[in-house]
């Protein structure tokens, strides 16, 4: 962990290789893209996992992952809502939704889960048809993170719960990909402030970290959704 904590600190001659890596996270594409892609069903196997069981979805119900990356996270939530319920992926790579689709194939075949290629401002659902949605590891590439979110509370039903899971900006700072512009790093505080400018409100947010090993810790953050008041 020494050596790769030093890469914290890169020569200048490295920080467009780091730069370039963190904009491949955030989009990505052609066959860096698709080797990414295997790496973070490795890495993000113990985060998809918090994350799903924090947002502990039901049979039956509706959810919706953004960022739904190579698809793993979707796999536990078909298994969790069972055949009589609908899970949906959206990812702006269309590599991450080839990888999405070839793991998840059975149940794309099935029904009971689609794919979509777009954006997480404009979600391609109608307004209370999801009861849970998930994102996890893509909160950082949130340029419009308001709009986002409230396009977010749009989709979900009064009482549904959007799960965001982030790594800690304590870990992340050790990481020279993040540090090149390409990731937003968030603090508890930096986490709840983005919620609460998204609509959510504070006492129907919750945020707790967890340790993930190697010195890294991860954050996960529970909104409820409430519906939106008539106005006078």
């Amino acid at each position: 962990m020494d050596a790769f904590n030093q890469l914290a600190r890169p020569p200048v001659r490295f920080r467009a290789a780091w730069h370039a890596l963190g904009s491949q996270l955030r989009h990505p594409t052609g066959v860096l893209g698709h080797l990414l892609g295997l790496v973070m069903n490795r890495l993000n196997a113990r985060p998809n996992r918090v994350a799903v069981e924090a947002l502990a979805p039901r049979p039956g119900d509706t959810v919706l992952e953004l960022g739904c990356g190579p698809g793993q996270a979707l796999a536990l939530a078909v298994k969790a809502v069972g055949p009589t319920g609908t899970v949906h992926g959206i990812d702006q790579s269309a590599v991450m939704l080839q990888q999405a689709a070839k793991l998840n194939r059975q149940s794309r075949q099935q029904g009971q889960l689609h794919l979509h290629l777009g954006r997480f401002d404009t979600l391609p659902l109608p307004a209370g048809a999801v009861d849970g949605m998930l994102a996890v590891n893509v909160a950082y590439f949130w340029q419009n993170a308001a709009d986002v979110l409230r396009e977010t509370r749009r989709v979900l039903r009064p009482g549904g719960r959007l799960v965001v899971y982030v790594t800690d900006a304590a870990t992340m700072q050790r990481w020279p990909f993040a540090g090149t512009g390409t990731h937003r790093l968030f603090t508890p505080l930096d986490l709840r402030a983005m919620l609460l400018a998204g609509g959510f409100p504070g006492d129907k947010i919750s945020i707790r970290s967890v340790r993930l090993g190697y010195g890294m810790t991860g954050l996960v953050a529970i909104a409820e959704n409430q519906p939106c008041r008539p106005l006078r």
